[in-house]
Order: C-alpha cells, then sequence, then structure tokens
C-alpha cells in the first residue's frame, strides 16, 4: 500500500511573509493573541468580487458566469460574489438555499441558478423543480423522466439542459472530463436518443446542452477554442434533433497558478471569446469557481512542534488533512509562509528549524496527513504560524472534518 503525500517542494523556498497582505498578517496575529491555537480560514471577499468583477468585464453580452458554489460555500463570500455574477452552480439542496438567499429570483424570472451532479435524487431535482432554476443539467435518461414526473405533478414545466460527455475535447487541463467513459453526463453516441425522450416529456423544456469537460487549464486560447466548440457542437446538434437551442454550458476549467505558472490572461479570453459566433437568444454559461475565490482565502495554524528525525525536519500544525486536504488530494506543492510570533513562555524551551528544509505535517495519525514537504526555510519556530495562500477554493469544504474528531477550522471574514 502506497502513501499519498504532496510532491516534493525541492528546491522552492519558502514564500516571504510579506507575500501574505499586511490587514491578512494582522488578523492573524490577533488571533495567535486570544490564547487558543490557530487553526482558521481567513477569507476576503473583496478579492473574490474584484475577480469576478474581471472575467464579468472581458466576455461578451451573450456570456454568464456563474460561480461553482462548491469552490468556497462560506456565506461570506457567496455573498460577496452575488452583486458581480450572473448566477450560481449548485449541487445539493443547500448550495441551492446559499444561492437563492444571496440573489433571489426575480419576479416572473427563473432563479439564477444552474444545477449539476452525476447523481441527483429525487428530493435534490423536487429542490431545484420548485425553485424553478435556470437550468437543471439532466445526467442520465433516468433523471429526466424523474424531472418531468416531478414537473407535471406541481404543474410546471422545468428548464433542462442535458449534460452531454463528447467523444473529443479540443482542449488541455489536469482534469480532463470528456470522450472517456466517465458518470458524468450522456456519452455522445447516446445524445440522439436523449434528445428524443427529453423532447417527448412533458415537463421538460429541453434549452440547450451542457459540456463540462476539461479542468484546471490555464492556457487562454486553448480554453477559448473549447469555448468556440461547445458552442458549435450545441448548434450543430440542436439543428440536427430539432432543439430551440437558448442555453450553452461550457462548465468551469479556468485555471489556477498554485505553483507559479503564467496566470491566465482574462483579457485574452474575452478577446478570443468575442470573435465566437453566437445566434441571438443563446446564453453562453460559464461555470467558474477555483479560479474566483484561490487567491481570497489562506489557511493559516498554529506550529505546535518542531521535530528532527534522521536528517529531516518536521514542523507539526494544529490542523492538517483535516482542515487543507487541497495539496494531497490534488498532488500540488502548495507553498507556505511563516508568520513569526515572538511570544513564548520563557520557562518553555522553543524548538526550531533554521535555514533547512522542512515538512510541514497535521495533527492526525497517519503519515498522509503532511501539507508540504522538503520547502527551504529561513526560520520556524513552535508558536509561529504557518499560512497558506491560494486556499480560499476547495479548502474548508473539501477536508476531513470528522478524521480524528479534532475542532474544525475557523472561518474568518476579513
Amino acid at each position: 500500500m502506497s502513501i499519498e503525500l504532496p510532491p516534493s517542494a525541492a528546491p522552492r523556498s519558502a514564500y516571504p511573509a510579506d507575500v501574505v497582505p499586511a490587514h491578512v498578517r494582522r488578523r492573524v496575529l490577533d488571533l495567535a493573541r486570544a490564547g487558543t491555537p490557530v487553526a482558521a480560514y481567513l477569507y476576503d471577499g473583496r478579492v473574490a468580487a474584484g475577480r469576478a468583477r474581471e472575467l464579468r468585464a472581458a466576455l461578451p453580452a451573450w456570456a454568464a458566469v456563474y460561480y461553482a458554489v462548491k469552490a468556497n460555500a462560506f456565506p461570506g463570500i457567496v455573498e460577496a460574489l452575488a452583486p458581480h455574477v450572473d448566477g450560481f452552480e449548485v449541487a445539493s439542496l443547500s448550495e441551492l438555499a446559499l444561492a437563492t438567499a444571496a440573489r433571489p429570483a426575480a419576479p416572473g424570472s427563473p432563479a439564477p441558478v444552474v444545477a449539476a451532479g452525476p447523481a441527483k435524487s429525487v428530493p435534490v431535482l423536487t429542490g431545484l423543480v420548485e425553485a424553478g432554476v435556470e437550468a437543471i443539467n439532466a445526467e442520465s435518461p433516468l433523471e429526466l423522466h424523474r424531472v418531468s414526473r416531478i414537473a407535471r405533478e406541481r404543474g410546471t414545466t422545468a428548464r433542462v439542459a442535458l449534460r452531454v460527455n463528447p467523444a473529443e475535447i479540443p482542449v488541455t487541463g489536469s482534469l480532463h472530463m470528456g470522450g472517456e467513459p466517465s458518470q458524468f453526463g450522456v456519452a455522445e453516441p447516446d445524445v440522439a436518443d436523449a434528445v428524443a425522450l427529453a423532447r417527448r416529456l412533458p415537463g421538460i423544456d429541453l434549452v440547450g446542452f451542457h459540456i463540462h469537460a476539461a479542468s484546471n487549464n490555464l492556457d487562454a486560447e486553448t480554453h477559448a477554442t473549447y469555448l468556440r466548440w461547445c458552442v458549435e457542437w450545441s448548434l450543430a446538434t440542436a439543428a440536427r434533433h430539432g432543439v430551440d437551442l437558448r442555453h450553452v454550458d461550457v462548465g468551469g476549467g479556468i485555471g489556477v497558478n498554485f505553483e507559479g505558472e503564467k496566470p491566465f490572461d482574462v483579457a485574452r479570453f474575452g478577446e478570443l471569446a468575442a470573435d465566437v459566433a453566437v445566434p441571438e437568444g443563446v446564453r453562453v454559461a460559464l461555470e467558474p469557481g477555483r479560479f474566483l475565490v484561490a487567491d481570497c482565502g489562506w489557511y493559516a495554524a498554529e506550529v505546535t512542534d518542531v521535530k528532527h528525525s534522521y536528517g529531516r525536519s518536521f514542523a507539526a500544525l494544529r490542523g492538517g488533512i483535516n482542515h487543507f486536504q487541497l495539496p494531497t488530494s490534488w498532488d500540488i506543492v502548495h507553498n507556505v509562509a511563516v508568520l513569526p510570533v515572538e511570544e513564548w513562555p520563557e520557562d518553555c524551551p522553543r524548538p526550531e528549524a533554521a535555514d533547512t528544509r522542512v515538512t510541514f505535517v497535521g495533527e492526525l495519525c497517519t503519515p498522509e496527513d503532511t501539507l508540504l514537504r522538503d520547502v527551504r526555510v529561513d526560520r520556524v519556530r513552535a508558536g509561529d504560524i504557518a499560512v497558506f495562500p491560494y486556499a480560499g477554493s476547495y479548502g474548508w469544504e473539501f477536508a476531513m472534518h470528522s478524521f480524528l474528531g479534532h475542532p474544525v477550522a475557523d472561518r474568518v471574514l476579513l
């Protein structure tokens, strides 16, 4: 049995402390003075709102931005984004409640929500139909039947987009979800039958297609090519099968430069997207999650001990993958900054590691509880605070909260 650990950070050095913005550093040190070991996410909603405004401003009028709530479901972040996005993408009833509270439907209009998920239960589908969302992305023939039945029982018609797993996708990314066997969507050879079924079912208004086939793409040009392909495929398929196309959902997929890569060029993406021919009456939905919120969050954890073992140094944290599982799960180097804390009991030794490579580990009883390996630090001492930037997406939501029963990380809105 192999142990899943993040890749070695060597030869990288830890971030300098000033990588963490001054107002975040101040709040972290305030938490440190409170007397309880620090373990917290700190979020700045203004950063997320700025990302959303940047993307929205770069895109043509036919495009709509729906924040994927799964990336960060903290109510303060959802509320901060609400004025700057066209709606939300949800995958559960709790996310639906957050979205509709943050941005209620206008009178006579559908709720500004699109819904995804490969195994929507009847209660979830019922909630979506009753909320009157803009589109339920149907994943299978059975889901189409269920949506139709629920809608008919309530005397309404549900707007549905058929999720498709195409045979070939002209895009690269770290997470490729098209053209191969998958639990997501309807395989392209089965699309004709699924469209015919959706058009027969009385409770369904088939508005278009959903294609979410790649993720973490940092190249604006290939992502624009992907968007163009999704639109052209949807137009051709709708014409072939007599679908009144009004909605094309291209999913998310815009990447984040966790390891110092060149960031996604939003302006260039917007320029290229503007060249895509989208007929009047067709809305193209994008579902960014990680891209909008990754850099609005910081995970901070107190160094409870510094240990040396067979020539290696370890900084043990009040936290770990029970708070922040992303580095291990996604096989990334997620770098850290060390904030020095000068207060320390005079009668207690203070272990440290200086000018050496350090592995940052958590408090769980498993060697898999490793957040960062072999990063060179100038100095880290027990009592200092390790701060991981780019922790605003898939952080708190993605963690193993219940394992060993330690307290979960606090969440603080700056």
